[in-house]
């Protein structure tokens, strides 16, 4: 199974109710049926007002070669990070003792 990816398409050149139905129409084709597609619109009045349309889709070769290439780093700063926090908390982590097979007496 790929992972999804949240991806967004801006529409903010509206020039007529008919040119922004068929750009929304154009949009509409172009996504796949992977889920739910939402539509919002974005900003105020100073710079402007855009519709946002946000979707999932598969990941990419590309993208996943890129997780795949920094996932190691990642998991070693967080493991830092804990290390950090567990000294600056005094935690003692308990050893680990083998599993014992339970008997069962009735």
């Amino acid at each position: 199974m790929s992972k999804l990816v949240k991806d967004y398409i801006e529409v903010s050149d509206q020039g007529s109710l008919d040119a922004l139905i068929e750009r929304l129409v154009e949009v509409r084709d172009s996504l796949s049926n992977n889920g739910e597609v939402q539509v919002r619109m974005r900003g105020d009045d100073v710079f402007g007002r855009h519709l946002s349309i946000s979707f999932m889709r598969p990941q990419t070769a590309a993208e996943a070669e890129c997780d795949a290439r920094y996932a190691d780093a990642y998991r070693e700063s967080r493991e830092r990070e804990l290390s950090q926090l567990q000294d600056e908390l005094g935690f003692c982590s308990l050893p680990q003792r083998p599993a014992r097979q339970l008997r069962i007496v009735a």
